[in-house]
């Protein structure tokens, strides 16, 4: 968190790609590569509220490459206020096991597609479960605190699709 910031990543697809563990792929201005795990790409703001990603100055995306697909069931489930907004209130990337296992990354919430993958062992026990590990930082406003419950039922209604 910051004191000088309290926005949240309004992107789809990052939250997807953390689910999968994509990796980016860049190139600086000297031509120097790298790969960078999705995971440690977008950064929390701390005392660089201006800075999302770990990018260097001058440094270009030039591929994100996802890792070979896994197994069960893909979804991406979104609130918003309304059909005519495009960002998440809340958003939930999931890949779903039949034995109930997984994994689940969350949108609209932080400043980062959020993931806390010691909480996924707990996706056989539900929602609730999972997000108390998942949100059990959190410091949420007078204004935003609607969106732990909303995540949990978005997650709730993530694993009934998998289900059915």
């Amino acid at each position: 968190g910051s004191d000088a910031c309290i926005a949240t990543h309004p992107g789809d697809m990052a939250v997807a790609m953390r689910v999968l563990d994509a990796t980016v792929e860049t190139v600086d201005g000297e031509g120097a590569s790298r790969k960078i795990p999705v995971a440690e790409f977008h950064r929390l703001p701390g005392d660089a509220p201006e800075r999302d990603t770990t990018l260097a100055p001058g440094e270009l995306i030039t591929a994100v490459t996802l890792p070979k697909p896994v197994a069960g069931t893909h979804l991406y489930r979104k609130v918003r206020d309304r059909a005519s907004y495009a960002y998440a209130l809340v958003s939930v990337a999931a890949i779903l096991g039949r034995d109930g296992s997984g994994r689940v990354a969350f949108g609209g919430v932080a400043p980062k597609p959020w993931r806390v993958e010691a909480a996924e062992a707990d996706l056989p026990r539900g929602a609730k479960a999972v997000t108390e590990q998942v949100f059990a930082g959190a410091a949420p406003t007078h204004a935003n605190a609607y969106k732990l419950t909303l995540a949990e039922r978005t997650l709730s209604a993530a694993l009934n699709q998998a289900r059915a």
